[in-house]
């Protein structure tokens, strides 16, 4: 849609006005069409959209061979199936109005959906296709749209491949997964070009339908390396995490080891499988590489690997490393010890001070279940604007997680806080504040506390609220 137009409203008032067709929707993406058709039918502009000198007569079918091509795509969104019925007939006097025709394809209107049919199956060929494909998906999701996409298909699989290349590159990736779909389905791509497209794909469906029929290839002694080379050179965990399953039947599970330190969880996970398989064992692995003085340096992985298949008792060599000089490693290590359950308050609350932000939220996360322990004092002191907004926003969650009073105090604190999301936070935990159940009713500093935050009720729910507080409303 061109720039400067607010929506389909809009769009069809210019078309209205004689603007051209590819003019106001010359390089219109889906939703611009489907604007389209849902700004003609809104109310507030139903003056005559076709005819100006006759405002308040409906155009009967007939009028319409008179109609260019602007006010003929009006009249393919007109609320009136008559009026549709007419315009498709028409609207192969202008190849521009193909995408109204694939909408209509959908339509409610038997008739209608009958005439746009006829006409999308005869006007759509491989070069059409390039055009349409991401709209006629669209249309697809909708009641009665299934016939776009099964002609889509018959469309893609019969046309040269040469032709419809660009449909794997197109940026929507609903095209893009239709397109590698047919291609897996009609074995189009060999198992090296779905190894690489799984490599480079940055969207997770291409990746993991074009990785797993590379791998299925395999299955037939096909050429190993040039499938799990480039999946396991991958940029996404999915394309990797197959490349790594793909060294078992391979054959080569040393070449799994270096994966049991990938960033990805899943990844680490497909890789303990494999060396399992061949006899190895991933714990001593990561043993042996988180007692060095530079293994944990140079992967983060080690370390939460080692909690993800270790024992309790490994917590010991995890502890040494919340001093390690790599933030990554320092946060590895709290998300280890957490998942060892062998959370230690008393060496991680000097944590939520770290200047590295991943490793206060980890810490955060990791001291959340014993909030109700930790010295409220020493959380308030950091909510202060002199502390980074990354240690203020640990504070607030593990004060709020107190619950009562300790709560209460803190979000009000912060109601003037410099951060717009965190004071808009605070508020928020103000407007849901419930007395705790183990507190005594009747704390004066509840109620003075109410007070500097009033501008946030309304005078009904404040004296609520100082009620349940046991307080004089």
């Amino acid at each position: 849609m061109r720039e400067g137009i607010g929506g389909g409203a809009e769009a069809a008032v210019l078309l209205s006005d004689g603007e051209p067709l590819a003019s106001v929707l010359g390089a219109a993406a889906p939703g611009d069409w489907l604007a389209l058709d849902a700004g003609v039918r809104e109310a507030p502009w139903q003056r005559s959209v076709y005819f100006p000198e006759q405002r308040h007569v409906v155009p009967l079918p007939a009028d319409l061979a008179q109609a260019d091509e602007s006010r003929l795509a009006l009249a393919l969104c007109h609320r009136d199936g008559r009026i549709r019925e007419a315009a498709v007939t028409l609207a192969e006097r202008y190849p521009g109005l193909l995408p109204l025709v694939v909408i209509r394809c959908a339509d409610w209107a038997e008739p209608v959906r009958r005439r746009a049919r006829h006409l999308l199956r005869q006007a759509l060929d491989a070069d059409a296709v390039v055009g349409l494909a991401a709209l006629m998906l669209r249309v697809g999701r909708r009641d009665r749209g299934a016939f776009g996409v099964e002609l889509l298909s018959q469309v893609v699989s019969s046309a040269p491949r040469g032709r419809l290349d660009v449909l794997f590159t197109d940026p929507d990736r609903a095209v893009r997964r239709f397109a590698y779909r047919l291609a897996v389905e009609h074995g189009r791509l060999g198992p090296g070009e779905l190894a690489l497209v799984a490599g480079r794909d940055p969207d997770i469906v291409v990746q993991e339908v074009c990785s797993t029929a590379a791998l299925t290839a395999l299955r037939d002694a096909g050429p190993l390396d040039e499938v799990i080379g480039p999946l396991l050179a991958a940029r996404g965990s999915l394309a990797r995490s197959a490349g790594v399953t793909g060294l078992r039947r391979a054959g080569q599970p040393q070449r799994a080891e270096p994966f049991l330190a990938d960033r990805s969880a899943l990844v680490r996970a497909c890789a303990r499988y494999v060396v399992r398989q061949h006899g190895g064992d991933p714990a001593s692995w990561y043993r042996e590489r988180c007692r060095s003085a530079d293994g944990p340096a140079a992967a983060p992985g080690v370390v939460i690997g080692l909690a993800e298949c270790g024992h309790r008792g490994d917590a010991e060599l995890l502890r040494p490393l919340l001093a390690h000089p790599a933030g990554r490693v320092r946060a590895r290590a709290v998300a280890g010890l957490r998942a060892l359950d062998a959370t230690d308050t008393r060496l991680l609350l000097p944590l939520l001070d770290d200047p590295a932000a991943r490793v206060v939220r980890e810490t955060a996360l990791a001291l959340l279940p014993y909030a109700t322990a930790l010295p409220s004092d020493h959380l308030m002191r950091r909510t202060g604007q002199q502390w980074a907004r990354h240690v203020r926003v640990a504070a607030f969650r593990l004060l709020t997680a107190r619950r009562g009073v300790v709560a209460l105090r803190a979000a009000v604190a912060l109601l003037d806080d410099p951060d717009v999301k965190l004071r808009i936070w605070a508020g928020q935990c103000v407007q849901r504040w419930q007395p705790a159940a183990d507190e005594p009713l009747g704390d004066a500093e509840v109620g003075e506390l109410l007070d500097r935050s009033r501008h946030l009720f309304s005078d009904y729910v404040l004296r609520r609220r100082k009620r349940q507080a046991g307080l004089p409303a």
